[in-house]
């Protein structure tokens, strides 16, 4: 008689959401199927849509993910990019939902609202605290530089930002990015 193998509800679920989160990164949401999901894992359908109940809602659990930014209150101008870039380098290179959320955000408006809801609770208070003046424009133009690294980086792989170390990187974007939040507009 062949041995049972021990179910994990809580394995089985994170199984799920890792399977979502690199199809939705591949395929879009649009594209993505509970079916394809449940398939990835090996499981039946129907556990997929037990643990989740629709795509929809599938899709918004594998689109979360923490920034933990912390408090930049009391953070000097010049040391604002090393704080905040290796939260950065950690979120890109150890969350499994970060980049699959980055690459559906190209091509799917579902994904683009979830990573701008991640960009209008995490990232834009954070920055609020230390932006001079005009906070919702410097925080989007902090966005923009950071987003487009990342992709740049780890989505394109572009030469030479592939393979600059985080060190760096820091010294090529840690000036632009404290120059958006501290510097007066022209």
């Amino acid at each position: 008689m062949p041995e049972r193998r021990a179910r994990s509800a809580v394995a089985t679920r994170a199984a799920i959401l890792d399977a979502a989160r690199a199809r939705f990164g591949t395929n879009g949401y649009e594209r993505t199927t509970m079916r394809a999901v449940a398939s990835d894992v090996g499981v039946d359908p129907a556990l997929v849509v037990r643990y989740f109940t629709n795509k929809e809602s599938l899709f918004a659990e594998a689109a979360e993910f923490e920034l933990h930014l912390p408090d930049l209150r009391d953070v000097p101008v010049q040391g604002l990019a090393t704080v905040l870039m290796p939260r950065f380098f950690a979120v890109w290179e150890n969350d499994g939902a970060f980049l699959p959320l980055l690459r559906a955000a190209a091509s799917s408006p579902r994904a683009a609202e979830a990573m701008l809801q991640v960009f209008a609770r995490q990232v834009a208070p954070a920055l609020a605290a230390v932006a001079a003046d005009h906070a919702d424009e410097r925080a989007a133009l902090v966005g923009s530089q950071v987003l487009g690294l990342a992709f740049s980086r780890y989505v394109l792989r572009v030469p030479p930002l592939a393979d600059m170390t985080h060190e760096q990187l820091m010294q090529w974007v840690g000036p632009v990015l404290e120059y958006y939040l501290t510097t007066e507009p022209r």
